[in-house]
């Protein structure tokens, strides 16, 4: 199992750092007004995701393995409400401030942790399972917000990754990271 919990940690860990990476770039190619757009008023702006993230960062990955990972003085329906004080650097200090505590947190995690039992909302989640709760949570979110920092930025957006149409040559310059078999 160590061997099995240590792959597992690694995977996870880069998985989040690429959540992260993704939403950097994106949040990069804004402008400062761009931060506040909602496309309808069901919708959230970029800045209500990143406030979301990072008070669910908080909550969540707090005292990670001895706490609840929603904890009492969080309020979540408030992280969705921008006010217009609000600007550009106070988003990007959320945004860094909830990976911190992420990262932090997954990082002081050992092998034995992995199967370790904590609770979120009073529910028992191993911690595998806990994490890969977050995973597809900040996934999501961090998709949304490449999604609206693509349509805001329209013919100014610069790709993430491999650019409509240029698969084949992609496919055709890519390194190769595996020996072919023999």
């Amino acid at each position: 199992m160590t061997d099995l919990a240590s792959q597992y940690l690694e995977e996870m860990k880069r998985q989040f750092r690429g959540h992260k990476r993704m939403g950097d770039a994106a949040l990069a190619q804004l402008e400062e007004k761009d931060f506040f757009v909602a496309l309808d008023p069901e919708s959230n702006s970029v800045a209500a995701l990143v406030r979301h993230i990072a008070g669910n960062a908080r909550s969540r990955f707090t005292d990670f393995l001895t706490t609840d990972g929603e904890k009492p003085d969080r309020f979540r329906d408030q992280e969705f409400e921008i006010n217009a004080t609000t600007t550009r650097a106070d988003v990007m200090r959320w945004w860094e401030e909830g990976w911190e505590r992420v990262l932090a947190a997954l990082d002081s995690l050992k092998n034995e942790d992995v199967l370790r039992t904590v609770t979120i909302r009073g529910e028992p989640h191993t911690v595998l399972q806990a994490i890969n709760r977050q995973i597809a949570h900040y996934a999501l979110h961090t998709g949304q917000i490449l999604f609206l920092a693509k349509h805001l930025r329209g013919s100014d957006w610069k790709t993430l990754s491999i650019p409509r149409g240029k698969s084949e040559e992609y496919k055709v310059a890519a390194p190769r990271t595996s020996k072919p078999a023999s």
